[in-house]
């Protein structure tokens, strides 16, 4: 306790001030709160501060043993005095070492004050070299932007003295190698790049430009020099007999930049290889199309349709030949017929081109479209190909390019359109002129496929020529069939004519192309053809006396146009369901007309009846018992002998089994639901009381004989 109070109470003040004031701590520590001296206490708490003391754990002890406060006081008194007195000599004691502690401590005031200075002087020299070192980093910052403009200048000026110089490499390939060769090529686009350069920094008034000028100038004159020869020669040998142009123009493409150096430095001497190219090319392509269009032509078949040749000319022996409805020769077509013809526009659309010298060797002949294909795929082939060197080796596009193939195809083309004018205007078959047209559009569309618009032109002229054309043709056939005289015509029965046939054929053929580019011209053209066809089978029908021959003779051409459609068109054509109405309604009359002979009564009594149960007049039946008794027992007797009548009728009047086998299955199935109707008005009203009725031959036996003709009833 005393060692605890000496070592809080050590310092300069003196060790009794010292050791009173721990004493009044400690009467203080005591006394607690209560203090009794204070002028703010205030009485309403001294309560609460007796009951504080109260709950302390000596005066807690010292009231449960009843120890008297007074004495309890001066004891403690007297212990806190020995205490006192411990506590005093103890710092006694101690004296030295508290002198010795205070010298350490005013030594170390004196050590610490030395290194405050020395600490302020180092501050004071950092602060001198922060400036240092800003005033470096900005010299530094100087220093970099000013190293930088150098070597930026170094940069231009080192790339501006390296494009204006010229190395010795360069003066010697120019010189002295060949223009085929890599080196050359490589430093002509050196050289063209300096020509460049020099220009430009000759606007900028550079005056290194007067040091290379002149030897630029040389080299630039000698290189026009290599290149116009080469050039020149090359476009020289296309002029040679057999030659193939092909490769040496495959050699031209490989140096474009000739073109494009000329271009860039002597236009006046590129323009004279252009020319040169374009004179050239032009005659060698009019030479070539003009022999091969010649021999091309003499391959053509002797016979050719005339004006005589139309659908409506009457078939006489004396014209069995190339153009009447059948043909007379292998590998001859008719006009009216397309047959093989339309490979032309599939399989051999895009097959080798007719070699003529092979052809009359073999003395094969071909059809016009025929040649028209093969000579102008071959047109068309030659002509992308030049179209497409232009377009690159001359850097040419839009209407420059198309100019440049203008004058070098421009003579061929006027001579082709000449002659296919001058064909035209002689045609008249309309099969060869529409498959050339439908060529035409084909050709047309793999031109576009291959972005070649050269023939854009052309292909329009050739349509507007063979259009008017074509539409002529078709005229004078519908003229021909509207002036078409029955009674003039020879013999006729009801299997179908020849006219008909013809009309079906040509209408199946054109039908047939026009599918793929459909025309409104066409099908108006057709549609009239249609219409004149249909009433000129009429007129033939009426020659005939009966109208039962005259059902025959419209069915058997109503169907055999519209089998010869079916085979070769759409099915939903609108030629096919035109006929397919026109033979159905002719048919059901036809089977009317074939029952009437032999059940005719019972068919005119079973729609009398229906009609007046209707009205309601079944009373008025009563007095067609008679009637109903011959109806009955003719039925009976003669029913079998009718269907076989009816069967031998119609398998003799059709020229087409099918045909003739559906009408009779139409005729039977008709029979039976007439006699079903017989019997069924027989069972009702007054009818059913006829005793005829138990005569009636049950229905299923007419059913099981009429089976024998109709298999799948």
């Amino acid at each position: 306790m005393s060692a605890v109070i000496a070592d809080d109470t050590k310092t300069s003040d003196g060790i009794i001030g010292i050791g009173e004031e721990v004493g009044i701590e400690e009467v203080h520590l005591n006394l607690g709160e209560l203090d009794l001296t204070s002028n703010e206490f205030l009485l309403d708490e001294v309560d609460v501060h007796i009951q504080q003391n109260l709950e302390d754990d000596i005066v807690k002890e010292a009231l449960k043993t009843g120890v008297d406060l007074r004495q309890y006081s001066k004891q403690i008194e007297k212990e806190l005095l020995d205490v006192e007195n411990a506590s005093i000599q103890d710092y006694i004691k101690e004296s030295q070492n508290i002198a010795s502690l205070h010298k350490q401590i005013a030594a170390c005031d004196t050590i610490l004050e030395r290194m405050e200075m020395m600490l302020n002087g180092f501050q004071g020299d950092l602060s001198s070299i922060s400036n240092e070192i800003q005033t470096l980093q900005d010299q530094s910052i100087t220093m970099n932007v000013k190293l930088k403009n150098r070597q930026a200048i170094r940069g231009e000026l080192s790339q501006f003295v390296d494009e204006m110089v010229i190395p010795e490499s360069m003066i010697t390939h120019i010189l002295d190698t060949a223009v085929t060769e890599r080196e050359f090529l490589e430093q002509l686009h050196e050289l063209n790049h300096k020509i460049n350069f020099v220009k430009e920094q000759s606007f900028r008034e550079a005056r290194s430009c007067q040091d290379v000028k002149d030897i630029l100038e040389k080299l630039k004159i000698k290189a026009i020099a290599k290149i116009r020869e080469f050039l020149l020669q090359k476009i020289y040998s296309f002029r040679k007999a057999m030659a193939n142009y092909q490769i040496p123009q495959n050699t031209m493409l490989k140096f474009r930049f000739f073109n494009e150096f000329l271009m860039a430095n002597e236009r006046h001497i590129a323009k004279e290889i252009r020319d040169e190219y374009i004179d050239t090319m032009s005659k060698i392509y009019y030479s070539y199309f003009k022999g091969y269009s010649s021999r091309l032509m003499k391959l053509q078949f002797e016979e050719m349709a005339t004006r005589d040749d139309l659908m409506g000319v009457e078939d006489t022996a004396k014209k069995t030949g190339f153009f009447s409805s059948r043909p007379s020769l292998t590998n001859r077509s008719t006009v009216f017929t397309l047959g093989h013809r339309g490979e032309v526009l599939t399989s051999e659309l895009e097959a080798p081109v007719i070699v003529p010298h092979a052809a009359q060797k073999s003395e094969a002949k071909y059809t016009f479209e025929c040649l028209f294909r093969s000579l102008h795929f071959a047109l068309m082939d030659n002509c992308c190909r030049e179209f497409l060197f232009v377009v690159d080796f001359y850097m040419a596009t839009g209407s420059v390019a198309q100019n440049l193939f203008d004058a070098i195809m421009g003579k061929t083309l006027t001579m082709f359109l000449k002659q296919m004018e001058d064909y035209v205007n002689d045609c008249y078959d309309s099969i060869a002129i529409f498959l050339s047209i439908h060529i035409i559009y084909r050709y047309r569309s793999m031109m576009q496929k291959r972005s070649v618009p050269g023939l854009d032109r052309y292909w329009e002229a050739l349509l507007n020529a063979m259009w008017p054309r074509f539409d002529y043709i078709m005229q004078l056939n519908i003229q021909s069939v509207r002036d078409c005289d029955p009674q003039r015509l020879r013999h006729i029965d009801v299997r179908p004519h020849y006219i008909t046939r013809r009309y079906a054929e040509f209408s199946a053929a054109i039908v047939g192309i026009n599918q793929s580019y459909p025309d409104e011209r066409v099908d108006r053209l057709l549609g009239q053809l249609q219409s004149e066809v249909e009433n000129f089978i009429l007129k033939m029908a009426a020659e005939f006396p009966q109208r039962k021959e005259q059902l025959v003779y419209l069915i058997n051409n109503y169907d055999m146009m519209l089998a010869v459609l079916m085979e070769r068109t759409a099915e939903d054509s609108k030629e096919t369901e035109s006929f397919k109405e026109l033979l159905q309604a002719r048919t059901q009359e036809y089977i009317e007309e074939i029952l009437a002979p032999h059940f005719g009564g019972m068919i005119t009594f079973v729609k009398d009846c229906e009609v007046m149960l209707e009205r309601g007049q079944a009373e008025q039946l009563k007095q067609e018992e008679r009637r109903v008794q011959q109806i009955v027992r003719g039925f009976n007797n003669d029913w079998k002998k009718a269907l076989e009548t009816i069967n031998q009728d119609v398998m003799r009047s059709f020229t087409n089994f099918k045909n003739g086998t559906q009408i009779l299955q139409g005729g039977l199935t008709q029979l039976i639901q007439y006699y079903h109707g017989f019997q069924k008005v027989l069972s009702q009203g007054p009818l059913r009381n006829f005793q005829i009725r138990n005569e009636l031959i049950n229905i299923h036996h007419v059913m099981v004989e009429v089976k024998k003709y109709k298999p799948n009833f």
